[in-house]
């Protein structure tokens, strides 16, 4: 329940469906469409709600985001700097030294194969950086011994 006890708390899935039917139109159904997409790249993709209103998909670290506004959905990925490209997808935040980000707009075809593609690479990255990571050694009592 909510604070107010008026009404349940909504999991991000109910979130996302929610702002896909409240858009209603070519907005939602590219970022259904994105959705179904991700989940079909990754069955174990995380679905999140976060900065007020946008949806994002994470395993092991964030993948992307679906924001959408008045002219184009944008999907931006977290690390896609980093992120080989070679179909060309990334059309926006080209400058930054992080982020990479494909807008779609209304018409837009989406090459699904080299975006699944992109989308696997990313979770890679993702998980090749936890386990680069170094660990902390384990202590096995109140001594640190």
């Amino acid at each position: 329940m909510s604070k107010s006890g008026s009404r349940k708390e909504k999991y991000p899935s109910q979130l996302i469906d929610a702002r896909i039917r409240e858009l209603g139109d070519w907005r939602g159904a590219m970022l259904s469409r994105l959705r179904v997409l991700i989940k079909e790249a990754d069955p174990e993709v995380v679905e999140e709600w976060k900065w007020r209103g946008v949806p994002v998909w994470s395993h092991a670290g964030l993948i992307c985001t679906g924001e959408t506004y008045k002219n184009v959905v944008k999907m931006t990925f977290a690390r896609g700097a980093a992120l080989n490209d070679p179909a060309r997808l990334f059309n926006s935040s080209l400058d930054g030294n992080t982020r990479r980000a494909i807008d779609f707009h209304e018409g837009d075809k989406i090459k699904e194969k080299a975006l699944k593609a992109l989308i696997r690479a990313a979770i890679t990255l993702n998980t090749s950086r936890m386990s680069s990571k170094p660990r902390r050694p384990a202590t096995t009592g109140r001594d640190g011994a």
